[in-house]
Formats: structure tokens, C-alpha cells, sequence
């Protein structure tokens, strides 16, 4: 079953008395559990899709459905609460509230959709045994190293139990044995039946997910599925 499904998706954004098309006519299909990453060189329209599928952003043109919704059109409110707990991203920078310990920087998921329920604490400690670190629930972000911030990212990421975990270049800011660790984590999350797709410039983490995506110049160049 086809979780994302884009048909004739294109974005265009208006830089003075022109336009700049980000995406033109990008047609692809990801499967449930598939993992995918997204690749090609800069300015080939990766984080315009990213923000697509994430509901950061509209299509100029084109429908994207989620889980076999429209979303193409929905208002800020519908899109916001898709993203809240349908979502999970984890991003290059980790955006981690640094006053905030481990623990409540994943309650902070939960928290934005207002689930206060004992479930909900339940799946944040989950989250962080999944992620190796229910051993570091007090720490500062300041107290961990970049591989943990990373892996705090991940399990906030779950806390909610979304059909969905973008990620944006999740091992830019890392090195390289640290960034494995974190693909291998991505491989153990797909294997237990999670969805993730992966923004990513580097030929080496896209050699481990199960299919890419390429774009270039806006335009899927390969891997769409089901074009």
C-alpha cells in the first residue's frame, strides 16, 4: 500500500518579476515500510519535496496524498495537526531545546498535540530505549555528544508513532562513524516496520536504504515508483 503518493507535483516560487520552479511534475509512490532516500545535487529540489511531504509547504500544481488523503489543498490547521501525529522529522541540526533534558525534549512531541496521557510518557520512554539512551533522561543537550543529540532527535521523532520519519541530511553535522551509527539505527527502525525517507547528498547512506529517489533540476531523474 503507497503511504505518499505524488501526482504531477510542482512548486514555483516568485523572485521578483519571475518564477523559480523548485519541483515540475514529480510523479513517485513509497510504499509502507519502505526506506528511501532522496538524493541529487544541490538546488535539484530535495528540501522542496521534503517540505511537501512533510506538509511544511503546498504544491503550486499537482496532488499529494498521504496514507490515501488529499492533503494537497488542506488549510494551516488540517496541516498542522498532520504533522503533529502523522510526522516525525529529524533534522540535520537536531532542534533540541538546550534548557530542556533528555526526556522532556521528546515529551515536547506529545506536548504540541496536547497528549498529556500516561500513553504518551509511556511511548517517549519506549522512544528513547529504541534510540539506546534511557540511561541519559536528565542530561542537557550540552552534556551529550552529537551522535546522542541526533539520537534524542530520533526518539522525539517516534514519541508520537507516526505513519512517517523525514530526515534532512541527519548525519550533515556528524562524522563519519557517528553517522553510521545513526543509518544503522535508520535500518533497525525500518526493519521493525517504520517508513523513513532520507534527504541526503551523501552516495554512501544511500547505498544502505532500499531504494532512491533522484532529482535534478526539479525533475525526478529515477527511483520514483510507479512514475
Amino acid at each position: 500500500m503507497a503511504i505518499i503518493r505524488t501526482e504531477n507535483l510542482s512548486r514555483a516560487y516568485r523572485m521578483g518579476m519571475g518564477e523559480v520552479h523548485a519541483l515540475r511534475s514529480v510523479s513517485l509512490s513509497i510504499e509502507a515500510g519502505d526506506f528511501i532516500a532522496v538524493t541529487g545535487p544541490s538546488g535539484a529540489g530535495k528540501s522542496t519535496l521534503m517540505h511537501i511531504l512533510g506538509c511544511l509547504e503546498r504544491p503550486t500544481e499537482g496532488r499529494y496524498l498521504l496514507d490515501g488523503r488529499d492533503v494537497s489543498a488542506l488549510d494551516d490547521r488540517q496541516l498542522s495537526r498532520i504533522r503533529g501525529r502523522e510526522i516525525g522529522f529529524v533534522f540535520q541540526s537536531y532542534n533540541l531545546v538546550h534548557q530542556l533534558n533528555v526526556l522532556d525534549n521528546v515529551r515536547l512531541a506529545p506536548f504540541y498535540v496536547r497528549d498529556y496521557s500516561p500513553e504518551a510518557s509511556e511511548r517517549c520512554l519506549e522512544a528513547l530505549e529504541m534510540v539506546g539512551l534511557s540511561d541519559r533522561l536528565r542530561h542537557k543537550p550540552a552534556e551529550l555528544s552529537g551522535g546522542e543529540m541526533q539520537r534524542v532527535a530520533v526518539a522525539r521523532a517516534l514519541a508520537n508513532d507516526p505513519l512517517l520519519i523525514l530526515a534532512d541530511e541527519p548525519t550533515g553535522n556528524l562524522d563519519t562513524e557517528t553517522g553510521d551509527e545513526i543509518v544503522a539505527l535508520f535500518e533497525r527502525l525500518n526493519e521493525a516496520g517504520r517508513t523513513i525517507v532520507v534527504v541526503t547528498h551523501d552516495p554512501r547512506i544511500a547505498a544502505r536504504t532500499r531504494r532512491c529517489i533522484r532529482l535534478a533540476d526539479g525533475r525526478l531523474a529515477g527511483g520514483g515508483g510507479g512514475e
